[in-house]
């Protein structure tokens, strides 16, 4: 018993500890947006992304199917588009604002799942947006709302995304596809703009901030999720925006007002609220690809949020990305 509350007591901690690194590469990011803008602070981290998951997990053709091999192209187009909106709200939000209302997209997703009362969940959510917006006032940026909740509107697309990934693959193989892709893809978009800027101080810079984000809190979160069952993860997990408020006051020196801190705990309660109503429950058939050098994980929660957006990690047999 003192053992399982002592291995409880560590998955928390790497949870947490996932969560902090997360929300201070977001920190750590914005401080490029000075030299590469929001979209190239994005890109940078998810060019590196994209190559330390090849080089991490080696992909090989025969592991997946064509369904699977285009779930987790789209998923990695999905993975661009919440990266980069994510990352252009918090150029005009702060931190903990714009993490609460990304965090809209996995709420609703698992308000959604859930039956009954189980669905209102999505009033204290709506408040919360009120709250933390304060539109009698007009003060917070129109455009960064609208990119937040784009990148919201992208993470309920990359959980639904990932379900399908995690239903036909275990493991982190799903990630070999959708991190070169979105690294591609947001290539594509920003790269032109961003590479004429680019110094070699920047690309180590780049490179760090990949560690950052996703690599450091993969690594936690893979171990978390092996001592936490999905319901205390998916709790924990909803957490994050309050964590995001926190770093932002102390790192960026972002100081709420008291209707927003009021509005995001109106979140933080709706997600914890829906996680616990909203799981989804695992697939019946699921292929046996896990890579023998990667221990199988438990599965993640409905709620768990990707690392590389406003927040990937692993995905896994409940079809979410643990970041």
């Amino acid at each position: 018993m003192v053992g399982m509350r002592t291995s409880t007591r560590t998955g928390a901690g790497m949870a947490v500890a996932a969560m902090l690194f997360v929300q201070l590469g977001l920190a750590a990011s914005i401080g490029l947006f000075d030299r590469l803008g929001p979209e190239g602070a994005a890109w940078l981290r998810l060019a590196w992304a994209g190559v330390l998951l090849l080089v991490i997990v080696r992909p090989r053709r025969s592991w997946f199917t064509r369904s699977s091999l285009l779930a987790g192209i789209a998923l990695g187009i999905v993975t661009a588009g919440l990266t980069m909106l994510f990352m252009a709200a918090a150029a005009r939000l702060p931190l903990g604002t714009a993490s609460a209302l990304e965090f809209l997209g996995p709420l609703s997703v698992a308000a959604w799942r859930g039956r009954g009362l189980a669905r209102l969940w999505v009033l204290p959510a709506a408040v919360g947006v009120l709250l933390l917006t304060e539109p009698w006032h007009g003060t917070v940026d129109p455009v960064g709302v609208a990119y937040a909740l784009g990148a919201a509107g992208c993470w309920a697309a990359y959980i639904l995304l990932t379900q399908q990934v995690g239903d036909e693959l275990s493991g982190i193989r799903g990630l070999a596809v959708s991190m070169p892709v979105a690294a591609l893809t947001a290539t594509a978009i920003a790269g032109p703009a961003a590479i004429g800027a680019l110094t070699w101080e920047l690309v180590l810079v780049g490179l760090g901030l990949a560690l950052l984000v996703p690599v450091i809190p993969f690594a936690l979160e893979m171990l978390a999720l092996r001592r936490l069952s999905a319901a205390a993860f998916g709790t924990l997990m909803s957490l994050e925006p309050a964590i995001a408020l926190i770093i932002g006051l102390v790192v960026l020196h972002q100081v709420p007002g008291a209707w927003p801190v009021l509005g995001l705990l109106c979140v933080v309660i709706a997600g914890i609220g829906a996680e616990r109503s909203g799981a989804r429950p695992a697939p019946v058939n699921q292929p046996d690809s896990q890579p023998e050098s990667w221990p199988e994980e438990a599965p993640a929660p409905a709620l768990s949020p990707p690392a590389l957006g406003g927040p990937g990690g692993p995905a896994d047999s409940a079809g979410t990305l643990a970041p």
